[in-house]
Protein backbone atom coordinates (compact mmCIF):
# COMPACT_ATOMS: atom_id res chain seq x y z
CA UNK A 1 0.00 0.00 0.00
CA UNK A 2 1.21 3.51 -0.76
CA UNK A 3 0.64 4.86 2.76
CA UNK A 4 1.66 1.76 4.74
CA UNK A 5 4.71 3.61 6.07
CA UNK A 6 2.49 5.86 8.22
CA UNK A 7 2.16 3.38 11.13
CA UNK A 8 4.31 0.68 12.71
CA UNK A 9 1.47 -1.85 12.46
CA UNK A 10 1.22 -1.54 8.68
CA UNK A 11 4.94 -1.22 7.90
CA UNK A 12 6.58 -3.15 6.31
CA UNK A 13 3.64 -5.58 5.97
CA UNK A 14 0.07 -5.58 7.30
CA UNK A 15 -1.02 -8.74 9.06
CA UNK A 16 -4.74 -8.90 8.50
CA UNK A 17 -7.58 -7.97 6.16
CA UNK A 18 -6.74 -5.26 3.60
CA UNK A 19 -9.89 -3.23 4.28
CA UNK A 20 -9.13 -3.22 7.99
CA UNK A 21 -5.65 -2.02 7.12
CA UNK A 22 -7.06 0.87 5.09
CA UNK A 23 -9.35 1.84 7.96
CA UNK A 24 -6.42 1.65 10.37
CA UNK A 25 -4.38 4.07 8.23
CA UNK A 26 -7.23 6.53 7.81
CA UNK A 27 -8.01 6.50 11.54
CA UNK A 28 -4.30 7.01 12.35
CA UNK A 29 -4.47 10.22 10.28
CA UNK A 30 -7.51 11.35 12.33
CA UNK A 31 -9.60 11.58 9.17
CA UNK A 32 -13.31 12.15 9.70
CA UNK A 33 -15.40 9.11 8.56
CA UNK A 34 -17.55 11.52 6.54
CA UNK A 35 -14.54 12.42 4.40
CA UNK A 36 -14.01 8.96 2.86
CA UNK A 37 -15.92 5.89 1.71
CA UNK A 38 -14.70 2.37 0.96
CA UNK A 39 -15.51 0.73 -2.33
CA UNK A 40 -14.69 -2.77 -3.61
CA UNK A 41 -11.18 -1.95 -4.83
CA UNK A 42 -10.73 1.79 -4.11
CA UNK A 43 -11.09 4.42 -1.42
CA UNK A 44 -13.09 7.52 -2.30
CA UNK A 45 -11.96 10.68 -0.51
CA UNK A 46 -14.33 13.63 -0.47
CA UNK A 47 -12.03 16.66 -0.01
CA UNK A 48 -8.61 17.00 -1.69
CA UNK A 49 -7.20 18.49 1.54
CA UNK A 50 -7.55 15.07 3.17
CA UNK A 51 -5.44 13.51 0.42
CA UNK A 52 -2.87 16.29 0.76
CA UNK A 53 -2.70 15.52 4.50
CA UNK A 54 -1.85 11.88 3.77
CA UNK A 55 0.86 12.97 1.33
CA UNK A 56 2.41 15.31 3.89
CA UNK A 57 2.45 12.62 6.57
CA UNK A 58 4.06 10.20 4.11
CA UNK A 59 6.74 12.74 3.13
CA UNK A 60 7.53 13.39 6.81
CA UNK A 61 7.96 9.68 7.45
CA UNK A 62 10.36 9.33 4.52
CA UNK A 63 12.26 12.39 5.70
CA UNK A 64 12.55 10.98 9.24
CA UNK A 65 13.90 7.62 8.01
CA UNK A 66 16.31 9.41 5.68
CA UNK A 67 17.64 11.40 8.62
CA UNK A 68 18.09 8.21 10.65
CA UNK A 69 20.09 6.64 7.81
CA UNK A 70 22.19 9.78 7.35
CA UNK A 71 22.88 9.99 11.09
CA UNK A 72 24.00 6.35 11.21
CA UNK A 73 26.21 6.86 8.15
CA UNK A 74 27.83 10.03 9.55
CA UNK A 75 28.45 8.28 12.86
CA UNK A 76 30.09 5.39 11.05
CA UNK A 77 32.28 7.72 8.99
CA UNK A 78 33.33 9.71 12.07
CA UNK A 79 34.20 6.58 14.00
CA UNK A 80 36.22 5.29 11.05
CA UNK A 81 37.96 8.66 10.74
CA UNK A 82 38.90 8.78 14.43
CA UNK A 83 40.13 5.19 14.32
CA UNK A 84 42.31 6.08 11.33
CA UNK A 85 43.66 9.20 13.07
CA UNK A 86 44.55 7.24 16.21
CA UNK A 87 46.20 4.52 14.16
CA UNK A 88 48.30 7.08 12.26
CA UNK A 89 49.31 8.73 15.52
CA UNK A 90 50.15 5.35 17.07
CA UNK A 91 52.35 4.38 14.12
CA UNK A 92 54.55 7.42 14.76
CA UNK A 93 55.49 6.13 18.24
CA UNK A 94 55.07 2.37 17.77
CA UNK A 95 58.05 0.46 19.22
CA UNK A 96 59.89 3.76 19.72
CA UNK A 97 58.23 5.56 22.64
CA UNK A 98 56.20 4.63 25.71
CA UNK A 99 52.61 5.90 25.91
CA UNK A 100 50.61 7.42 28.72
CA UNK A 101 47.87 5.25 30.17
CA UNK A 102 45.01 7.71 29.72
CA UNK A 103 46.05 9.25 26.39
CA UNK A 104 46.26 6.32 24.00
CA UNK A 105 42.47 6.04 23.48
CA UNK A 106 41.51 9.71 23.84
CA UNK A 107 39.59 11.60 21.18
CA UNK A 108 41.26 14.31 19.09
CA UNK A 109 39.60 17.70 19.54
CA UNK A 110 42.02 19.96 17.63
CA UNK A 111 41.27 23.44 18.97
CA UNK A 112 41.64 23.44 22.76
CA UNK A 113 41.85 27.25 22.97
CA UNK A 114 38.57 28.07 21.18
CA UNK A 115 40.32 30.58 18.91
CA UNK A 116 37.03 31.61 17.33
CA UNK A 117 36.30 33.48 20.57
CA UNK A 118 39.84 34.91 20.91
CA UNK A 119 40.26 37.70 18.32
CA UNK A 120 43.62 38.72 19.80
CA UNK A 121 45.02 35.35 18.67
CA UNK A 122 43.22 35.25 15.35
CA UNK A 123 44.63 38.61 14.25
CA UNK A 124 48.20 37.28 14.61
CA UNK A 125 47.55 34.49 12.09
CA UNK A 126 47.27 34.72 8.34
CA UNK A 127 43.82 35.58 7.01
CA UNK A 128 41.45 32.68 6.32
CA UNK A 129 43.91 30.18 7.79
CA UNK A 130 42.39 27.00 9.18
CA UNK A 131 43.33 25.81 12.66
CA UNK A 132 44.51 22.20 12.84
CA UNK A 133 45.70 22.27 16.45
CA UNK A 134 45.79 24.86 19.25
CA UNK A 135 46.76 24.38 22.88
CA UNK A 136 48.81 25.89 25.69
CA UNK A 137 52.34 24.51 26.03
CA UNK A 138 55.42 25.22 28.14
CA UNK A 139 58.50 26.51 26.34
CA UNK A 140 61.90 26.27 28.09
CA UNK A 141 64.59 28.90 27.61
CA UNK A 142 68.40 28.58 27.90
CA UNK A 143 68.17 28.48 31.73
CA UNK A 144 65.42 25.79 31.46
CA UNK A 145 62.78 28.11 32.85
CA UNK A 146 59.28 27.26 31.70
CA UNK A 147 57.27 29.97 29.94
CA UNK A 148 53.65 29.52 28.86
CA UNK A 149 53.02 29.80 25.14
CA UNK A 150 50.09 29.22 22.77
CA UNK A 151 51.04 26.56 20.22
CA UNK A 152 48.97 26.82 17.01
CA UNK A 153 49.34 24.58 13.97
CA UNK A 154 47.93 25.59 10.58
CA UNK A 155 48.38 23.99 7.13
CA UNK A 156 51.40 26.29 6.50
CA UNK A 157 52.95 27.39 9.81
CA UNK A 158 53.61 26.55 13.44
CA UNK A 159 52.95 29.56 15.68
CA UNK A 160 54.26 30.26 19.19
CA UNK A 161 52.34 33.14 20.78
CA UNK A 162 53.12 34.69 24.16
CA UNK A 163 52.40 37.73 26.34
CA UNK A 164 54.55 40.68 27.34
CA UNK A 165 54.22 44.07 29.03
CA UNK A 166 54.27 47.32 27.10
CA UNK A 167 57.31 49.38 28.21
CA UNK A 168 56.54 52.67 26.46
CA UNK A 169 53.62 54.68 25.17
CA UNK A 170 50.10 55.25 26.49
CA UNK A 171 49.62 51.51 27.12
CA UNK A 172 52.62 51.34 29.44
CA UNK A 173 52.36 48.41 31.86
CA UNK A 174 49.58 46.59 30.01
CA UNK A 175 49.99 42.95 28.96
CA UNK A 176 49.48 42.34 25.25
CA UNK A 177 49.53 39.24 23.05
CA UNK A 178 52.53 39.05 20.70
CA UNK A 179 53.81 36.61 18.11
CA UNK A 180 57.03 35.05 19.42
CA UNK A 181 57.83 32.75 16.54
CA UNK A 182 56.43 31.51 13.24
CA UNK A 183 57.98 28.44 11.62
CA UNK A 184 57.12 27.34 8.10
CA UNK A 185 56.31 23.64 8.09
CA UNK A 186 58.64 22.86 5.18
CA UNK A 187 61.56 24.45 7.11
CA UNK A 188 61.27 22.04 10.04
CA UNK A 189 64.33 19.78 9.95
CA UNK A 190 63.24 17.17 12.50
CA UNK A 191 61.44 16.57 15.79
CA UNK A 192 63.25 14.93 18.71
CA UNK A 193 61.53 13.04 21.52
CA UNK A 194 62.55 10.71 24.31
CA UNK A 195 61.71 7.01 24.53
CA UNK A 196 59.73 7.49 27.76
CA UNK A 197 56.17 8.64 28.45
CA UNK A 198 57.05 12.31 29.01
CA UNK A 199 55.54 15.22 27.04
CA UNK A 200 58.80 16.87 25.91
CA UNK A 201 59.63 17.49 22.25
CA UNK A 202 62.18 19.59 20.36
CA UNK A 203 61.34 21.33 17.08
CA UNK A 204 64.57 21.54 15.05
CA UNK A 205 64.85 24.45 12.61
CA UNK A 206 67.73 26.04 10.70
CA UNK A 207 68.13 29.07 13.01
CA UNK A 208 67.52 27.59 16.47
CA UNK A 209 65.48 24.87 18.20
CA UNK A 210 62.48 25.08 20.54
CA UNK A 211 62.12 22.84 23.60
CA UNK A 212 58.41 22.38 24.34
CA UNK A 213 56.31 20.40 26.80
CA UNK A 214 52.96 19.60 25.15
CA UNK A 215 50.29 17.55 26.90
CA UNK A 216 48.67 16.50 23.60
CA UNK A 217 51.92 15.83 21.74
CA UNK A 218 50.52 12.73 20.00
CA UNK A 219 47.73 14.69 18.34
CA UNK A 220 50.04 17.60 17.48
CA UNK A 221 52.73 15.44 15.89
CA UNK A 222 50.24 13.36 13.90
CA UNK A 223 48.75 16.51 12.36
CA UNK A 224 52.21 18.02 11.84
CA UNK A 225 53.39 14.85 10.07
CA UNK A 226 50.36 14.98 7.76
CA UNK A 227 50.94 18.64 6.85
CA UNK A 228 54.69 18.03 6.41
CA UNK A 229 53.91 15.26 3.92
CA UNK A 230 51.56 17.56 2.00
CA UNK A 231 54.12 20.38 1.81
CA UNK A 232 57.33 18.42 1.13
CA UNK A 233 56.19 14.97 -0.10
CA UNK A 234 58.46 13.49 2.60
CA UNK A 235 57.88 11.90 5.97
CA UNK A 236 58.51 14.03 9.04
CA UNK A 237 61.88 12.99 10.55
CA UNK A 238 61.34 11.82 14.14
CA UNK A 239 64.31 11.09 16.44
CA UNK A 240 63.92 9.10 19.66
CA UNK A 241 66.67 8.99 22.27
CA UNK A 242 67.27 9.37 25.99
CA UNK A 243 69.67 12.23 25.25
CA UNK A 244 68.39 15.19 23.25
CA UNK A 245 70.45 18.14 21.99
CA UNK A 246 69.07 21.66 21.76
CA UNK A 247 70.54 24.44 19.61
CA UNK A 248 70.09 27.91 21.15
CA UNK A 249 69.33 31.25 19.57
CA UNK A 250 72.06 33.88 19.21
CA UNK A 251 71.20 36.77 21.51
CA UNK A 252 73.99 39.22 20.47
CA UNK A 253 76.18 39.86 17.46
CA UNK A 254 79.89 39.25 17.18
CA UNK A 255 82.40 36.37 17.12
CA UNK A 256 82.07 35.71 20.88
CA UNK A 257 78.28 35.42 20.97
CA UNK A 258 77.58 31.98 19.55
CA UNK A 259 74.20 30.55 20.50
CA UNK A 260 75.64 27.40 22.01
CA UNK A 261 73.68 24.27 22.84
CA UNK A 262 71.96 22.46 25.69
CA UNK A 263 71.31 18.81 26.49
CA UNK A 264 68.29 17.05 27.99
CA UNK A 265 68.78 13.67 29.69
CA UNK A 266 65.89 11.32 30.48
CA UNK A 267 66.16 8.79 33.30
CA UNK A 268 63.68 6.42 34.93
CA UNK A 269 62.03 7.70 38.07
CA UNK A 270 58.74 7.29 39.89
CA UNK A 271 55.24 8.45 39.06
CA UNK A 272 53.70 9.76 35.86
CA UNK A 273 54.76 13.39 36.37
CA UNK A 274 58.16 14.44 35.09
CA UNK A 275 60.67 15.78 37.64
CA UNK A 276 63.10 18.39 36.27
CA UNK A 277 66.63 18.91 37.64
CA UNK A 278 68.50 21.64 35.71
CA UNK A 279 72.24 21.87 36.18
CA UNK A 280 74.17 24.34 34.04
CA UNK A 281 73.78 23.34 30.42
CA UNK A 282 72.09 20.02 31.20
CA UNK A 283 68.47 19.29 32.12
CA UNK A 284 67.72 15.94 33.73
CA UNK A 285 64.14 14.68 33.39
CA UNK A 286 63.03 11.70 35.49
CA UNK A 287 59.68 9.95 35.00
CA UNK A 288 58.20 6.55 35.75
CA UNK A 289 57.50 3.80 33.20
CA UNK A 290 54.38 4.04 31.03
CA UNK A 291 52.62 1.65 28.68
CA UNK A 292 54.85 -0.60 26.55
CA UNK A 293 56.21 0.79 23.30
CA UNK A 294 54.13 -1.65 21.25
CA UNK A 295 50.80 -0.46 22.75
CA UNK A 296 47.98 0.28 20.32
CA UNK A 297 44.70 2.15 20.80
CA UNK A 298 41.53 0.17 21.35
CA UNK A 299 39.27 0.09 18.31
CA UNK A 300 35.77 1.52 18.63
CA UNK A 301 34.25 -1.76 17.43
CA UNK A 302 35.80 -3.61 20.38
CA UNK A 303 34.48 -0.93 22.75
CA UNK A 304 30.99 -1.48 21.34
CA UNK A 305 31.27 -5.26 21.76
CA UNK A 306 32.32 -4.78 25.38
CA UNK A 307 29.35 -2.48 25.90
CA UNK A 308 26.93 -5.08 24.49
CA UNK A 309 28.46 -7.82 26.64
CA UNK A 310 28.01 -5.80 29.79
CA UNK A 311 24.42 -5.07 28.79
CA UNK A 312 23.66 -8.77 28.35
CA UNK A 313 25.34 -9.83 31.59
CA UNK A 314 24.94 -7.21 34.34
CA UNK A 315 27.73 -7.16 36.90
CA UNK A 316 27.60 -6.51 40.61
CA UNK A 317 27.74 -3.01 42.02
CA UNK A 318 30.89 -1.89 43.87
CA UNK A 319 31.21 -3.59 47.29
CA UNK A 320 30.56 -1.80 50.62
CA UNK A 321 32.52 1.37 51.51
CA UNK A 322 35.73 -0.26 52.72
CA UNK A 323 36.28 -2.59 49.75
CA UNK A 324 36.64 -2.29 45.98
CA UNK A 325 36.36 -5.28 43.65
CA UNK A 326 39.27 -5.64 41.20
CA UNK A 327 39.96 -8.71 39.03
CA UNK A 328 38.09 -11.10 41.30
CA UNK A 329 39.80 -9.77 44.47
CA UNK A 330 38.68 -7.21 47.04
CA UNK A 331 40.97 -4.29 47.85
CA UNK A 332 40.71 -2.43 51.15
CA UNK A 333 40.71 1.27 50.25
CA UNK A 334 38.72 3.04 52.95
CA UNK A 335 36.78 5.09 50.36
CA UNK A 336 33.03 5.39 50.21
CA UNK A 337 30.97 4.04 47.32
CA UNK A 338 30.44 7.52 45.87
CA UNK A 339 34.18 8.18 45.86
CA UNK A 340 34.78 4.83 44.14
CA UNK A 341 32.21 5.60 41.44
CA UNK A 342 33.72 9.07 40.96
CA UNK A 343 37.20 7.64 40.51
CA UNK A 344 35.88 5.05 38.03
CA UNK A 345 34.20 7.71 35.94
CA UNK A 346 37.43 9.70 35.61
CA UNK A 347 39.07 7.13 33.35
CA UNK A 348 39.53 9.67 30.49
CA UNK A 349 41.14 12.24 32.77
CA UNK A 350 44.88 12.32 33.22
CA UNK A 351 44.65 12.72 36.98
CA UNK A 352 45.51 9.53 38.84
CA UNK A 353 46.80 8.52 42.24
CA UNK A 354 50.33 7.26 42.56
CA UNK A 355 51.35 4.10 44.35
CA UNK A 356 50.32 0.43 44.03
CA UNK A 357 48.35 -1.34 46.75
CA UNK A 358 48.55 -5.11 47.14
CA UNK A 359 45.02 -6.53 47.49
CA UNK A 360 44.63 -8.89 50.48
CA UNK A 361 43.32 -12.40 49.81
CA UNK A 362 39.88 -12.95 51.39
CA UNK A 363 37.98 -16.15 51.99
CA UNK A 364 35.27 -17.16 49.46
CA UNK A 365 32.65 -17.05 52.22
CA UNK A 366 33.42 -13.41 53.04
CA UNK A 367 33.41 -12.45 49.35
CA UNK A 368 30.01 -14.09 48.85
CA UNK A 369 28.69 -12.36 51.95
CA UNK A 370 29.84 -8.96 50.69
CA UNK A 371 28.43 -9.63 47.25
CA UNK A 372 25.11 -10.62 48.74
CA UNK A 373 24.72 -7.16 50.24
CA UNK A 374 25.07 -5.54 46.80
CA UNK A 375 22.23 -5.16 44.35
CA UNK A 376 22.84 -6.11 40.69
CA UNK A 377 23.33 -2.98 38.61
CA UNK A 378 24.52 -2.30 35.09
CA UNK A 379 28.08 -0.97 34.94
CA UNK A 380 28.62 0.96 31.69
CA UNK A 381 32.04 1.76 30.23
CA UNK A 382 33.29 5.31 30.08
CA UNK A 383 32.80 6.40 26.44
CA UNK A 384 33.85 10.05 26.86
CA UNK A 385 36.65 9.45 24.34
CA UNK A 386 33.98 8.97 21.63
CA UNK A 387 32.28 12.32 22.25
CA UNK A 388 32.44 14.56 19.20
CA UNK A 389 32.38 18.37 19.60
CA UNK A 390 29.72 20.50 17.97
CA UNK A 391 30.61 21.13 14.33
CA UNK A 392 28.69 24.40 14.20
CA UNK A 393 27.66 26.45 11.17
CA UNK A 394 29.27 29.52 9.56
CA UNK A 395 28.51 32.63 11.59
CA UNK A 396 27.11 30.69 14.56
CA UNK A 397 28.73 30.35 17.96
CA UNK A 398 29.58 26.92 19.33
CA UNK A 399 27.44 25.69 22.19
CA UNK A 400 30.16 23.59 23.79
CA UNK A 401 32.47 25.50 26.12
CA UNK A 402 36.13 24.59 25.78
CA UNK A 403 37.61 24.32 29.26
CA UNK A 404 41.10 23.23 30.24
CA UNK A 405 41.71 19.92 31.98
CA UNK A 406 41.39 20.56 35.76
CA UNK A 407 44.84 20.86 37.27
CA UNK A 408 46.53 20.32 33.91
CA UNK A 409 46.10 16.53 34.25
CA UNK A 410 48.29 16.27 37.34
CA UNK A 411 47.41 14.47 40.61
CA UNK A 412 46.07 16.51 43.51
CA UNK A 413 48.35 17.00 46.54
CA UNK A 414 47.20 16.19 50.04
CA UNK A 415 45.37 19.23 51.54
CA UNK A 416 47.30 20.94 54.32
CA UNK A 417 45.72 22.73 57.23
CA UNK A 418 47.48 26.11 57.23
CA UNK A 419 46.33 29.15 59.20
CA UNK A 420 46.61 32.58 57.60
CA UNK A 421 45.38 35.96 58.55
CA UNK A 422 42.58 37.15 56.32
CA UNK A 423 44.52 40.20 55.15
CA UNK A 424 47.57 38.09 54.15
CA UNK A 425 45.75 35.76 51.76
CA UNK A 426 46.09 36.53 48.02
CA UNK A 427 42.96 36.20 45.93
CA UNK A 428 42.04 34.98 42.46
CA UNK A 429 39.03 35.15 40.16
CA UNK A 430 37.35 32.07 38.64
CA UNK A 431 37.37 31.98 34.83
CA UNK A 432 35.09 28.95 34.60
CA UNK A 433 32.61 27.18 36.85
CA UNK A 434 33.92 24.00 38.49
CA UNK A 435 31.95 21.22 40.21
CA UNK A 436 33.92 19.28 42.81
CA UNK A 437 34.50 15.63 41.92
CA UNK A 438 35.84 14.60 45.33
CA UNK A 439 35.05 15.68 48.91
CA UNK A 440 38.41 17.45 49.27
CA UNK A 441 37.81 19.69 46.23
CA UNK A 442 36.25 23.16 46.13
CA UNK A 443 33.21 24.00 43.99
CA UNK A 444 32.80 27.50 42.60
CA UNK A 445 30.99 29.48 39.94
CA UNK A 446 32.35 31.77 37.28
CA UNK A 447 33.65 35.16 38.59
CA UNK A 448 33.80 33.90 42.21
CA UNK A 449 36.65 35.36 44.29
CA UNK A 450 38.74 32.61 45.96
CA UNK A 451 41.34 33.11 48.70
CA UNK A 452 44.59 31.26 47.95
CA UNK A 453 45.98 29.39 50.97
CA UNK A 454 48.67 27.23 49.40
CA UNK A 455 50.14 26.84 45.90
CA UNK A 456 51.32 23.46 44.68
CA UNK A 457 53.47 22.72 41.63
CA UNK A 458 51.03 20.03 40.50
CA UNK A 459 48.50 22.66 39.44
CA UNK A 460 46.04 21.99 42.29
CA UNK A 461 45.95 24.87 44.79
CA UNK A 462 44.40 25.01 48.23
CA UNK A 463 41.85 27.80 48.62
CA UNK A 464 38.93 29.06 50.65
CA UNK A 465 35.50 30.18 49.42
CA UNK A 466 32.59 31.13 51.70
CA UNK A 467 34.42 29.67 54.68
CA UNK A 468 35.03 26.29 52.97
CA UNK A 469 38.57 25.09 52.21
CA UNK A 470 39.44 22.71 49.38
CA UNK A 471 41.59 22.03 46.34
CA UNK A 472 40.86 23.71 43.01
CA UNK A 473 42.57 23.64 39.55
CA UNK A 474 45.04 26.44 38.85
CA UNK A 475 44.11 26.70 35.15
CA UNK A 476 40.49 27.55 36.04
CA UNK A 477 41.36 30.87 37.74
CA UNK A 478 43.15 34.13 37.13
CA UNK A 479 45.24 35.99 39.67
CA UNK A 480 43.92 39.34 40.87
Amino acid sequence: MQYAILTKESWPTWQGDEKQGVLHLLHSANMDPEQFQLGHTKVFIKAPESLFLLEQMRDRKFDMYARVIQKAWRKYKRCSQYEKMREEACNLFLNRKERRRHSINRNFMGDYLDIDNLPELRQLLDKRENIDFADKVTKYDRQFKGIKRDLILTPKYVYLIGRQKVKQGPDHGQVITVLKRRIAIEKILAVSLSTMQDDFLILHEQQYDSLLECTFKTEFLSLLARRFMERTQRKLPLKFSTTLKLKLKKERWGPWTAGGSRQVYFVFGQGDIATLRPSGKVLQVSIGPGLPKNSRPTKISSIKSTFRTQQSYPTLAPPPPSFVQQDGMLENTGHTANQVNTSMQQGGDQRQTSGNLTPPTLSPALINELRGECKPVLVLPNLDCLRVPDQGTPGAQRQTISRPTPGGGRPKPAPKSVFYQKSELPRCKALYAYDAQNPNELSFNKNDIIEIINKDASGWWLGRLRGIEGLFPRNYISRI
